[in-house]
């Protein structure tokens, strides 16, 4: 028998990808060393030290990489980590900001230009709100924590109002004293949750705001794609399809797992009920891989990165993943 290749992967731990991660579902002929993380930690590692054969891979990112070809990773068209961003609109409830048109000229915040959730949500600012995004200041930095920068290093076109915050500040500290209008961020912001500051959710009926661009858009949005070393898919052309079927696999897992009623499998005690709620509103299958059900929503993806200039042109969603696998 012929020695299986040793990879790592680097991953955050959800039910989608935890089959994986305790091995009750392998990836044909190779052995893997996982390492669980968070993303934020991950992404960093891997675009600035290739730290990783294979992980979880902020799709912004890979977008601006893949664009400016420099991409360290080609994608595989599995998708672990989607979400709607309504939620992560935070606003002063001082400054008049009622619908998604009253941010126009503001001054908000963002842990990074590049940030995939950022991505969504300008995007929909934009196509969806009416919104022009160029005409609001963007500062980016820390939610909480000094000192962090933009994952890998963008070059934006003249004209655009996208600036560091200082090294001694944070996202929350200027939102709570009034000096930045909003937040964007995938995690709220303190002077939020434990209410010092006036700060509010854009949307505070954020599901309801949500169902009703799934239903215009039929876009869940993606947040992460899971992606190899490029040299690695060079040498080994049947490993792209091994990792699909391994995360597809783990995902259907996932997905069973969230009707089963003889005992609940997540500490909810009507989740079989909203879990085939939500399958029936999005049309039976709620977390789909796969390329050609996802294109149209990757080339969203792109069309949004050139707008907000982090792609200098458009490139073929094609071209973000492995050609075996699309």
């Amino acid at each position: 028998m012929p020695e299986k290749l040793r990879l790592t992967l680097a991953c955050s731990s959800s039910d989608r990808t935890r089959p994986i991660i305790d091995g009750r579902v392998e990836v044909e002929g190779v052995s893997l060393t996982v390492l669980p993380g968070e993303p934020e930690d991950i992404f960093r590692r891997a675009l600035r030290d290739r730290a990783f054969d294979v992980t979880e891979l902020s799709m912004g990112s890979h977008i601006v990489t893949t664009a400016r070809g420099d991409a360290p990773y080609i994608g595989i068209p599995v998708f672990p980590s989607r979400s709607f961003r309504h939620a992560a609109i935070y606003v002063r409830t001082d400054r008049g900001i009622r619908t998604a048109k009253d941010l126009a000229g503001k001054r908000i915040g963002l842990p990074e230009y590049q940030q995939t959730a950022a991505l969504w949500v300008r995007g929909a600012l934009r196509e969806y709100y009416g919104l022009d995004t160029r005409g609001i200041a963007w500062r980016t930095g820390g939610m909480e924590e000094t000192g962090l920068g933009e994952r890998v290093k963008l070059s934006l076109p003249p004209g655009m109002d996208v600036q560091a915050i200082g090294a001694t500040e944070t996202l929350n500290g200027l939102l709570a004293a009034g000096e930045l209008d909003a937040v964007v961020g995938p995690r709220p912001p303190s002077c939020f949750l434990n209410r010092s500051a006036p700060v509010d959710r854009l949307y505070p009926d954020f599901r309801t705001e949500e169902e009703a661009y799934y239903r215009a858009t039929g876009f869940f949005p993606i947040m992460h794609c899971v992606a190899l070393r490029k040299e690695l898919a060079a040498a080994h052309p049947w490993l792209p399809q091994e990792l699909f079927r391994a995360f597809a696999k783990a995902r259907a897992m996932a997905v069973a797992d969230l009707t089963m009623v003889n005992v609940l499998r997540a500490s909810l005690p009507w989740i079989a009920a909203e879990a085939q709620k939500q399958i029936d509103f999005m049309g039976g299958d709620p977390w789909p891989y796969g390329f050609a059900r996802n294109r149209d929503e990757i080339a969203a993806m792109i069309r949004f990165a050139v707008a907000d200039g982090l792609a200098a042109q458009e490139i073929a969603p094609e071209e973000l993943f492995h050609p075996s696998v699309l």
